[in-house]
């Protein structure tokens, strides 16, 4: 015991340590950011052209002239320019981020919870860019649509929308949708950790729901095409982590019945 203690000792850091280790993840964070800087760089500006995208086809559709989005002041465009090479360096750079940031936390883990975040980075990457794709391409043009045509029908407005509005929008729900796509991962990672068991995700199904509709109130954009887009999808990936999480952290295998027994 004694031998034990003294280990445990030993390996425990001061708060010096503590705040040197955090300084020291923080700088490499920050330099897979700057690598991420250069990066971003060269595909802000496709990264912005494409955000233009929904509103043309929006407009289109709405049979209004696909007019060129404007800016307030001179050098607005520069400024959006070096905003979105700062969003793209982060994105790019987001995996060596979370993996800093759990290289600090790490030593408070228990070694079944460390193996879960090992598992759950890349995953939580895919699911946010699966998110923000999920909105890009089948939510914005409908969204704006729905938006458009009441300003224009209802209060008989003159659209001017500004590129920047535009990028903010485009960039604000991308990463609300690849935020809310990580429900089964929350979901499934809880459950191996032991917070939650299969009986309260069934018994709390109901109050789920609520906080997805309350979710998609707050954070969509207003209008009803973005919020059920939101919540349809979020309510779809709540159901699917209950599955992962019966089938991979609550349901035994017959050598863990036979064991168990």
């Amino acid at each position: 015991m004694k031998k034990s203690e003294h280990q445990d000792s030993e390996v425990r850091m001061s708060l010096g340590d503590h705040l040197e280790e955090l300084r020291r993840r923080l700088i490499y964070a920050l330099i897979g950011v700057a690598v991420g800087l250069v990066a971003g760089f060269v595909f802000a500006k496709p990264v912005i052209l494409a955000m233009e995208v929904p509103f043309h086809r929006a407009m289109e559709d709405l049979g209004k002239p696909a007019e060129r989005l404007a800016v307030l002041s001179a050098g607005a465009g520069f400024d959006i320019y070096m905003k979105a090479s700062i969003w793209c360096a982060v994105i790019l750079a987001s995996p060596w981020i979370i993996y800093q940031l759990w290289a600090f936390v790490s030593a408070g883990l228990l070694p079944r919870e460390k193996r879960m975040v090992y598992f759950a980075i890349p995953f939580f990457v895919v699911l946010f860019l699966g998110g923000a794709a999920f909105f890009n391409f089948l939510v914005a043009v409908p969204a704006l649509k729905f938006l458009l045509y009441f300003d224009d029908k209802v209060f008989d407005l003159n659209i001017v929308i500004t590129l920047q509005s535009q990028v903010s929008f485009m960039a604000e729900m991308m990463i609300v949708f690849g935020l809310a796509f990580q429900t089964p991962l929350v979901i499934l990672v809880l459950a191996k950790i032991g917070l939650v068991s299969m009986r309260t995700l069934r018994d709390y199904r109901r109050h789920a729901i609520v906080i997805i509709l309350a979710f998609a109130a707050v954070f969509a954009p207003g209008d009803v095409v973005s919020m059920i887009a939101l919540a349809v999808p979020m309510w779809l990936l709540y159901e699917l982590g209950v599955l992962l999480a019966y089938f991979l952290a609550f349901k035994k295998t017959p050598a863990e019945d036979k064991a168990q027994s």
